[in-house]
């Protein structure tokens, strides 16, 4: 390994003395051709850093969204349990008569929502897994 460095180092150092040795124009043109190449470097180094913030933002702002709608499908969840108890201890008291159409309605309302979120949560999930 000492050997590999010595032998870097060597190589360097010819390439220090090549340098020395040139003309001044062409050590001009070696400094400018370095200072365009670490210009280049720089700019797609700051155009790294703003889509990176961007992304990073995007991603932050998408768990935010999936958290808030997993927790209304949970929300949603719970309620329709609720209402789904309630309709059975009702049903077990009384006499089985046909549901009135405005329950049923609220139901399919409310199953149709349920699987809006879940579509959209899914998608949210899609998002945040491909970013």
């Amino acid at each position: 390994e000492v050997h590999k460095l010595n032998q870097q180092l060597e190589e360097k150092n010819g390439e220090i003395q090549q340098m020395i040795n040139q003309p001044p124009y062409e050590k001009e043109r070696e400094i400018l051709r370095l200072q365009k190449t670490l210009a280049e470097k720089e700019k797609a180094q700051a155009t790294s850093d703003v889509l990176c913030r961007s992304l990073t933002d995007e991603t932050h702002q998408l768990q935010r969204k999936l958290a808030s709608t997993a927790e209304m499908c949970q929300h949603l969840a719970k309620c329709l349990e609720e209402k789904q108890r309630k309709e059975k201890r009702n049903s077990d008291d009384q006499i089985p008569t046909e549901r009135p159409n405005q329950l049923l309605d609220n139901e399919t309302s409310l199953q149709a929502l349920i699987c809006k979120l879940q579509d959209e949560n899914r998608m949210l999930k899609q998002k945040v897994a491909h970013v």
